[in-house]
């Protein structure tokens, strides 16, 4: 990255901070003190909905005072966090929500130009945060083409072409594929290296960051500081208090145990040259993402798909669910599947999809339809029309099983992103499909609600459902004895 000011990273003082989401009984993150030095670096851990992405809005100045309760104090370089929002670079948990306007080019510059950088200095600022993060396209790409990954890296461009001289980035490698990752933990460690900003970045593996950060904080999920210190002093001392609370730090996944399995597998699904493509807002035909692709999906059986970022693994994951339509080729669901229902799982009405297909969207908020996670639970338990007893004792089930029962009467958007992910997880589980379409299932997740939910997928395919989960995480294959689908990125045009 060539082009970036000289600055100087910004202080942060924490004195017995807490909030509380205006429908939340509880608060998210409490007694929270703590001292951040300019120009530090720092690794934010622990568990899912310990208020780690919380404790980072506030930090950025985006939890607005109609949106719940703050308790004690936060200061970045002695003002309140929203009075220094100029000097803060903020990367969300979740990309898509970032995305501000139509062109790649016109999104990274949209920062630099509310804070008043000079025209001729934004275009090189722009081209140097693309470059940096390896977004390798034109300016005049349209942003709602980008695969989740490509947001991921878009998002990022825009906080570092603003030079911020403080940086939070809430779990930005989560669905890179492997080069991302390094292009991305690159970029940042130069523009810190010629800025001199802050850093404070969550992510669950520790083992990107480990040699960039010099400090590590951990959150107690039940309020306060659990750990606090040099990088390997913390990791290495508080090893067991740090496994307990799901630090992936030495955590090595475990195999789940399986059922032996007697049936037959038998066909649900078949795709066959299959061509798959991206619908473009503007644009009347989708955009061609891959092709050729050959795939056949059985009960009891589980496939990972794999690739880098914009080799059209969500767009393959979301034909394969009926949801959108293929480019060409061949997709036909199989007798065992369609159930009367046709061959055709587009043409299949929403009610038809919620016994034969459960899915998980790459961004978990859009598929939220209730203002609490128990209702959210019960929307399909409903649609088909259960009685109220079944209905209950299905949300109660996949409530206590998912660690989400203390949430049942929590907003579905209050939720920390692993929360939220695991209820997305659980809408799709809660129907009991025959084939489970899951994009990146593991996301957000620490490791041991990583392996509870491991442990509950092995379970559903010993029992017979299928699943098909796009995913970077190299353990899911592994551990689930799944069969892998690569897909390589293509040169291809609008169809």
């Amino acid at each position: 990255m060539t082009e970036v000011a000289s600055s100087r990273g910004v202080g942060i003082r924490a004195n017995g901070w807490g909030w509380r989401h205006a429908t939340r009984r509880s608060f998210v993150a409490r007694e929270l003190s703590f001292d951040i030095r300019p120009g530090e670096r720092v690794l934010l851990l622990g568990a899912s909905g310990a208020g780690k992405s919380t404790l980072l809005q506030a930090l950025a100045g985006v939890l607005g005072a109609d949106e719940g309760e703050q308790h004690g104090e936060l200061l970045v370089d002695g003002r309140s966090a929203a009075g220094a929002r100029g000097d803060v670079g903020l990367v969300l948990e979740d990309p898509d929500s970032q995305v501000v306007l139509a062109r790649v080019g016109d999104d990274v510059a949209f920062g630099c130009e509310n804070l008043g950088v000079p025209r001729e200095d934004i275009w090189r600022r722009v081209d140097a945060a693309l470059d940096a993060v390896g977004l390798d396209l034109p300016r005049s790409h349209p942003t709602s083409s980008l695969s989740g990954g490509q947001k991921q890296r878009l998002a990022l461009a825009g906080a570092l072409a603003m030079h911020p001289r403080l940086l939070l980035l809430d779990e930005p490698t989560a669905n890179l594929d492997p080069q991302g990752v390094v292009e991305v933990r690159q970029a940042v460690e130069r523009t810190l290296e010629t800025t001199g900003a802050t850093l404070v970045v969550v992510e669950h593996r520790v083992t990107v960051w480990r040699d960039l950060i010099d400090r590590v904080i951990v959150l107690d999920a039940a309020g306060g500081i659990l750990a606090d210190g040099a990088s390997d002093d913390v990791l290495a001392v508080h090893s067991a208090p740090l496994a307990a609370a799901g630090v992936w730090a030495g955590f090595a996944p475990r195999v789940p145990t399986r059922a032996t399995v007697l049936r037959s597998p038998v066909p649900l699904l078949s795709a066959s040259d299959l061509d798959i493509g991206r619908p473009v807002f503007g644009q009347r035909a989708p955009t061609l993402v891959n092709s050729g692709i050959d795939l056949a999906v059985a009960s009891g059986s589980a496939v990972v798909i794999t690739g880098a970022n914009g080799s059209g693994k969500s767009t393959l994951a979301l034909t394969l669910a009926g949801l959108i339509p293929p480019v060409g080729g061949e997709l036909s669901a199989q007798p065992a599947l369609d159930r009367g229902a046709g061959i055709r799982p587009i043409r299949w009405k929403s009610r038809e999809l919620l016994t034969r297909v459960g899915v998980v969207f790459q961004d978990p908020e859009h598929q939220f339809l209730a203002s609490t996670v128990r209702d959210e639970l019960a929307v399909g338990p409903r649609a088909l029309k259960l009685p109220a007893g079944e209905v209950s004792a299905r949300v109660d089930e996949i409530l206590q099983r998912l660690r989400l029962d203390h949430l049942a009467a929590a907003n579905p958007f209050t939720l920390s992103g692993g929360e939220k992910r695991r209820l997305s997880v659980a809408t799709a589980l809660v129907t009991r499909p025959q084939l489970l379409v899951l994009d990146e299932p593991m996301f957000g997740q620490d490791a041991r609600t990583w392996q509870e939910l491991v442990d509950l997928l092995a379970e559903l395919i010993d029992m017979g459902t299928a699943m098909v989960a796009v995913s970077h995480d190299p353990e899911l294959a592994r551990v689930l004895a799944a069969d892998e689908l690569h897909l390589t990125t293509q040169v291809v045009v609008s169809a």
